[in-house]
């Protein structure tokens, strides 16, 4: 469940937005077919085997319109469903439902679809140290809830913005000048309560990194062999992070290296959208 200030702060200017979106002066058909006001109920099925996530935020895509929609959902964020499964029923203003159905969808899918493509990766590492991080390659306005469904599929949120830790990459590297140098600004630029995680992409650079005193050092796109190389090397005086090209495929090979951390942007880039569908909507009196 996601908290209410948080909403507040972070989730209903965007739901409002992509209401805005969709219905720039009104919904021509919906205003056709009901021209008076008609209390109904729908019913949210899923269709396909998965992790829910995101019923905070598919309930308020109704009540920012109508706060008087009620709602019986049978499951919470993070449960299993199945195909087939009644998840529960919505009660309000027909109006309102047909209205708000696309984009409650829209949020309830993507993000179901990312928890339940996150849980499948986190189950392969069982039994390893190693934990799974995304990384900041997100939609853009839908960061927030795309972290939140890596989060419930079972995975960690690596820094969420910016501001969020110091992470020095390739070009921060040639902007100043090397990895040592680098290091040693962040460490005086930075808060002292900030870690400091550096890219390198060879061995001469992990190298550098570690007598620099980098806290964390990502092994970006290398081969296992040179990531294995680059553990030993390190030797526990850092933590470490594989990534880059980290596939599905490729997460328990990483894992059996000893690497503390993996991070895969294709746990929100990649991630296909779980079938879910509001159904057999009828009049109630």
């Amino acid at each position: 469940m996601i908290n209410g200030v948080t909403f507040k702060a972070n989730v209903d200017k965007y739901i409002l937005s992509a209401l805005q979106e969709d219905i720039t002066s009104e919904d021509v058909t919906t205003n056709a077919v009901m021209p008076y006001d008609m209390m109904g109920e729908v019913q949210l099925i899923a269709k396909q085997d998965g992790i829910l996530c995101g019923i905070d935020v598919f309930k308020r895509c109704f009540t920012l319109v109508d706060e008087s929609v009620k709602f019986d959902i049978k499951k919470i964020d993070g449960e299993s469903i199945v195909k087939g499964e009644l998840l529960g029923t919505i009660t309000g203003n027909i109006s309102v439902l047909l209205s708000s159905e696309r984009i409650a969808l829209n949020y309830l899918q993507r993000m179901s679809g990312i928890a339940t493509f996150t849980n499948s990766c986190v189950k392969l590492l069982e039994g390893y140290k190693t934990k799974l991080l995304d990384t900041r390659k997100t939609t853009p306005n839908m960061r927030f809830f795309e972290k939140y469904a890596v989060k419930v599929g079972g995975a960690y949120n690596h820094r969420y913005n910016l501001t969020d830790g110091v992470l020095i990459k390739d070009n921060h590297i040639g902007a100043a000048g090397s990895v040592a140098k680098a290091i040693q600004m962040a460490k005086e630029y930075a808060p002292f309560v900030r870690k400091i995680e550096v890219e390198t992409e060879n061995l001469a650079m992990v190298k550098e990194a570690v007598e620099a005193g980098a806290d964390i050092i990502m092994l970006d796109n290398m081969d296992i062999d040179t990531m294995k190389k680059a553990v030993d090397l390190i030797g526990g005086r850092a933590e470490t992070e594989c990534s880059g090209n980290v596939t599905k495929e490729r997460l328990t090979q990483i894992a059996e290296i000893g690497v503390d951390y993996v991070s895969s942007g294709a746990l929100t880039y990649a991630a296909p959208l779980l079938d879910l569908s509001l159904k057999n909507l009828h009049a109630i009196k």
